[in-house]
């Protein structure tokens, strides 16, 4: 992997780059769309590169459990398997034994977890961790890590880091020898420490001490409040070397990702924008509406007159409407697409911004119609 910034924005830390990865170029800041189970919702890869994403995130965990590795090592990994040409990148699957809490175990050694699916009993090290997301020949592969929850004692926060800290250790070696036998995907860190900002800068340090080829700031978007995380975030971002790539795990609404562009971030990942589709909430310039309102009914407008997508070029509201109503699979369909067109086009016209040096003037101009309240 390579990442060269092209351009810095004058006013604060926002930049642009391309990441040079196995399966093509992509522009930074870049969001990507989640498809956990080796598909992004409701839509094909097709329509993925059709709305123009290059890079999208699959689920290490998911797809351990089901298919299993055996399938898609026998399918020649996961780029064949799900008809995707381009870039992925995966999750060694810590958030969702971090979520598990009721079924798992951790310990220094691994993490003891039944799965959420037949109950069946697995334990997932960090080298585990690492030789699933060779099978899955993932262009990025994130090492496995320990997140505390908001609200951690101190303690547990210091457990946590000292875990985190001993899987990547481990995760560098066996990726290594990946390396070493023609994987030619990188490995990401994950810095944690939970809100307490002397352990976000141990974990910070011991990231940039690994030497990964990117970094990515974890442990948020635990149920802390948006303050703490515009403040931690930022306080962390800042600890960074310029260099890498930084990842903010599980961001996808506008204003959290714009925050996080003027902080230096690349890259976003959420599940949100598919899932909100899948309800009847899109996206607009005004912010999100809900399809089901009454109000919708004989509105033959597009969601959003200012999207170019075919879904607001092509159906009205009243019609979206209708579909939901209706419990139709196509406005799931519609809605996911149109809502990850809108994320896309809102990352192509920061980066235009930043390349001319006008970020905090966009992000103001944007979010000064934008509310996430006023239209739900």
């Amino acid at each position: 992997m390579k990442f060269n910034i092209i351009n810095r924005d004058v006013s604060c830390k926002a930049r642009t780059g391309i990441l040079q990865l196995t399966h093509g170029e992509v522009k930074t800041p870049v969001f990507m769309p989640v498809g956990t189970n080796g598909t992004v919702k409701a839509l094909t890869s097709d329509d993925l590169k059709e709305i123009g994403f290059n890079l999208i995130l699959s689920n290490t965990y998911h797809l351990y459990l089901r298919p299993g590795e055996e399938v898609i090592k026998k399918a020649g990994g996961l780029h064949n398997f799900i008809n995707w040409d381009r870039n992925i990148l995966t999750d060694s699957g810590g958030f969702q034994v971090f979520s598990l809490s009721a079924l798992r175990k951790i310990t220094n050694e691994g993490a003891s977890f039944q799965s959420h699916i037949d109950g069946s009993r697995h334990f997932l090290t960090p080298e585990k961790a690492v030789d699933i997301q060779v099978t899955l020949n993932s262009d990025i592969q994130m090492q496995l890590d320990y997140c505390s929850a908001w609200g951690s004692s101190r303690k547990e926060a210091e457990n946590a880091l000292d875990i985190t800290e001993n899987w990547l250790y481990r995760s560098l070696v066996t990726w290594n020898e990946a390396v070493n036998n023609g994987y030619k995907g990188s490995l990401f860190s994950i810095v944690q420490g939970n809100f307490f900002p002397d352990l976000r800068k141990k974990s910070a340090q011991i990231c940039i001490d690994s030497d990964t080829p990117g970094i990515a700031i974890g442990g948020l978007s635990v149920g802390e409040p948006s303050e703490q995380f515009y403040e931690t975030m930022a306080a962390t971002a800042v600890l960074l070397p310029e260099e890498k790539p930084r990842y903010v795990m599980g961001i996808g609404t506008p204003d959290y990702i714009l925050n996080a562009i003027e902080h230096g971030i690349d890259m976003f990942d959420c599940v949100s924008l598919t899932r909100e589709g899948r309800n009847g909430r899109v996206y607009t310039h005004n912010g999100p509406i809900s399809l089901k309102k009454t109000e919708n009914t004989y509105d033959f407008s597009p969601i959003d007159k200012e999207c170019g997508c075919k879904v607001c070029a092509g159906y009205s509201r009243a019609y979206l409407r209708h579909l939901f109503k209706t419990k139709e699979i196509l406005c799931s369909m519609l809605a996911s697409y149109h809502n990850l067109y809108f994320i896309n086009d809102l990352m192509a016209k920061a980066r235009n911004a930043i390349d001319q040096g006008r970020f905090l003037e966009y992000k103001k101009d944007f979010l000064s119609r934008y509310s996430e309240e006023k239209n739900d």
